[in-house]
Formats: C-alpha cells, sequence, structure tokens
C-alpha cells in the first residue's frame, strides 16, 4: 500500500515539476505531504513567478496557504514583492507581518531596510531566525 502512495507521489510531482499552476495546486492539496512537494516545487520557481505569486495572494483564501505564499514572495528577493511585503509588514495578522519582515530582510534594497529601521525592527544586521515563525502552514 505505501508503494502506490509513493509512486503516485512520484507521478504528481514529475507532472507539477516546471509548471506553477499545477504545482500550486498540489500545494492546495489537503494531503500534508502533497502540499510539502508543491510548496517545495513552487519555491524553485519563485523567481522568476513573482508577480503570479503575488496575485495568487490577492485571491487566496486559505490563511496557510496565504502565509505560504507570502513566504514564497519573500523568497523571490523581487523588488517587484516591496509593496506587498510593506503592506503586510503592517498586518494585524501576526504571521503576515512575520513573512513579510523577514521578506523585506531577504529583499535587502534600501528601501526594505529603511522601512524596518522606521518600524524600529532593524535592517538585515538584526539577528536573523531570532524569533520563529508562527504556526502558519496548516492548511
Amino acid at each position: 500500500m505505501g508503494g502506490d502512495y509513493e509512486r503516485e507521489r512520484a507521478r504528481k510531482i514529475r507532472m507539477a515539476s516546471g509548471n506553477l499552476g499545477r504545482a500550486m495546486h498540489l500545494m492546495r492539496s489537503r494531503d500534508p505531504q502533497a502540499a510539502e512537494d508543491g510548496f517545495a516545487l513552487v519555491r524553485d520557481m519563485a523567481g522568476q513567478h513573482v508577480d503570479e505569486l503575488i496575485d495568487a495572494f490577492g485571491r487566496e483564501t486559505d490563511h496557510g496557504v496565504r502565509c505560504w505564499l507570502l513566504e514564497l514572495i519573500g523568497d523571490a528577493r523581487s523588488p517587484r514583492a516591496f509593496d506587498v511585503l510593506a503592506t503586510e509588514l503592517l498586518s494585524d495578522d501576526e504571521s503576515f507581518s512575520f513573512w513579510a519582515e523577514r521578506g523585506l530582510r531577504l529583499l535587502d534594497t534600501r528601501e526594505a531596510r529603511r522601512l524596518l529601521w522606521q518600524r524600529g525592527e532593524g535592517g538585515p544586521s538584526a539577528a536573523r531566525g531570532s524569533r520563529a515563525a508562527p504556526d502558519s502552514h496548516e492548511t
């Protein structure tokens, strides 16, 4: 039985590899392992698809998937992500503000550093990883 699951999992990963839409569909799976696989595939493509990830973040209704998308947007390290990261830094949702702050640190532009400094979060030289991520990946 476990072999069937692993074969099906490998098939889904192959089909989604290099295809943002399929990888994001896999990321939304109710199967936690499939969701993690999808997240990893999207992470590999994040830099080439930052605009699509920003659009998906704006449309997504599932909190956990939105957190993942914001994490991926930050991981892309694209200046095009600044506006969404800056907006979410001010969010009342602690998970969103956490991933936005992390994304701005990774972005490490003058504008991102200034915003973090103004918020009292320090720039990229502040201790990284000093605060644990909120439990935000439950889908």
